[in-house]
């Protein structure tokens, strides 16, 4: 009898988490996909044939100061910068410096997360244009560049793949990681392109986006024959995770210290997780898991969830400072953002 009244509340649950679904994704459709309350200049400017589309939210319209040196970077490879917050507002601050940097700066209202942004943006700057040749979505979900990356955006090589992403996943299906994309000409001029944006509504429930548009956007392009791939490929990075890095440990555990240490233990369990996935062909975020494996290899951030939450329970993170600063990043400016995001826990 419990068992059947248990699974009757699941079903329930299960039909009221649908309709819900359902309404949330009705709502989206209903919704105006035009939410831009301010633009600046006005009429847009010339963007030239390469720029950025940087997707930003701060409830009190803030920027933080890591991101100025971060679009600076982006500016200095020659693109041009579209700045777009979801804020509703910025302080005439953050205005003012924006407009030092950025060749265009929207205001929209808090609808939609970054894919409706970007879909709005690209709408009413009519992108892309006639000599439109590269468009970047990027946003600010990661700490970072702890790396210069004027060299980094050179390896996009549009003869080998249509789209670049600097990650990519196999969570839920194949795709490149959203908070920093290049899309090349081939990509740009297609139908594939044109369908997917074209469907981008301003749907308020986060899973929905993740699913139809995160981890859709790069599936859509796929269908389309377009060719995509990551300038830090997840199967090059378990390759990272050796048997040696297990043989080090086990030695080390050998020692009274080794077995006492509790920043030891992390160190194992977390290759240990890593060599699990990789034997039971787990897909894990790269961003995540293989935060150090990225590091090493000269990828340029760290994700903010990753350092304020940790919503995973990586079990070595409390090394990024070393790390940053073994790869020649400097980990003060994540500090500080730290200081502002955490609670109830430490760097």
């Amino acid at each position: 009898m419990k068992r059947r009244l248990r699974r009757l509340v699941l079903l329930q649950l299960r039909a009221l988490r649908a309709a819900f679904m359902l309404a949330v994704v009705g709502l989206g459709f209903l919704r105006s996909r035009r939410q831009i309350v301010f633009s600046w200049p006005s009429p847009a400017p010339v963007l030239g044939p390469k720029l950025v589309l940087f997707m930003h939210f701060d409830r009190h319209g803030r920027v933080r100061e890591a991101l100025f040196d971060y679009m600076r970077e982006l500016a200095g490879t020659g693109r041009a910068l579209v700045f777009v917050t979801n804020s509703g507002k910025l302080t005439p601050d953050a205005l003012a410096r924006l407009q030092e940097i950025c060749q265009v700066v929207m205001v929209r209202k808090n609808i939609g997360y970054d894919f409706g942004a970007w879909r709005d943006a690209l709408e009413a700057l009519g992108l892309p244009r006639a000599d439109t040749r590269e468009i970047i979505l990027a946003n600010d979900s990661v700490f970072g560049p702890v790396k210069p990356l004027a060299g980094i955006l050179e390896r996009f090589d549009y003869a080998q793949a249509d789209i670049w992403g600097l990650t990519d996943s196999w969570q839920s299906r194949y795709h490149l990681q959203s908070f920093f994309l290049a899309f090349g000409p081939k990509a740009l001029g297609s139908a594939a392109w044109r369908k997917f944006w074209a469907g981008v509504r301003p749907v308020p429930a986060k899973t929905y986006v993740v699913k139809e548009y995160e981890i859709g956007v790069t599936q859509a392009m796929l269908r389309g024959q377009l060719r995509c791939a990551a300038l830090w490929p997840y199967y090059q990075l378990l390759d990272m995770a050796k048997p040696d890095d297990l043989q080090t440990l086990a030695q080390a555990e050998e020692t009274d210290l080794g077995r006492m240490d509790p920043i030891h233990v992390t160190r194992k369990l977390h290759v240990l997780r890593i060599r699990n996935g990789i034997a039971q062909r787990l897909p894990m975020n790269p961003t995540a898991e293989l935060w150090r494996q990225l590091l090493l290899t000269g990828f340029p951030f760290l994700k903010r969830e990753l350092l304020r939450d940790n919503p995973t329970n990586v079990e070595d993170l409390h090394e990024w400072q070393a790390v940053v600063r073994a790869v020649g990043g400097d980990p003060a400016p994540i500090l500080q953002d730290l200081q502002l995001m955490m609670k109830d826990g430490a760097p």
